[in-house]
């Protein structure tokens, strides 16, 4: 599995990853309304180091990286992943991670951390405390579940 920048040319397939886990509205508090157009500009915002996992010539993930707040906070790392449907189970999101990692140290950040992990995402947990995380916080019923109702969701947070 190779890990590079997005390109231009990636855009039609990385709104392709992003769509059905916009439209689920099970893991990111984003609206499941929000237009492709949206949603691409969201991932491929100024401030996002935008990458894509590729495997066999297919795009099967992508993530960004950023400071996590302006300022004072400008040391602390944060990303966003998702894998495309039909790739879950293969470890390109624990790739990613790991990837994330290195490219977040290699820019001199000294931590990194998840603002708003969705209780329910069990998969996404397991898979950043085994990478290192902390689950450091517990936001009560902050996430509207399209399925269960309100949720907690999880800050979590790791040092470099």
């Amino acid at each position: 599995m190779l890990i590079r920048h997005a390109q231009p040319e990636d855009l039609d397939d990385i709104r392709c990853i992003l769509e059905p886990v916009i439209r689920a509205g099970e893991t990111y508090p984003l609206p499941r309304d929000m237009t492709q157009v949206e949603a691409l500009a969201y991932w491929m915002e100024p401030n996002h180091e935008t990458f894509v996992a590729e495997d066999d010539g297919r795009l099967v993930g992508t993530y960004y990286l950023r400071a996590n707040q302006p300022g004072g906070g400008a040391h602390v790392a944060n990303c966003g992943y998702v894998t495309a449907r039909g790739a879950e189970g293969r470890g390109v999101a624990r790739r990613m991670c790991e990837h994330s990692l290195q490219q977040a140290r290699d820019r001199g950040y000294l931590a990194m951390q998840f603002n708003f992990v969705v209780s329910t995402n069990e998969r996404a947990i397991c898979l950043w405390h085994r990478t290192g995380f902390e689950t450091v916080g517990r936001l009560p019923l902050a996430f509207k579940h399209p399925r269960l109702g309100m949720v907690d969701a999880l800050v979590m947070f790791r040092r470099l």
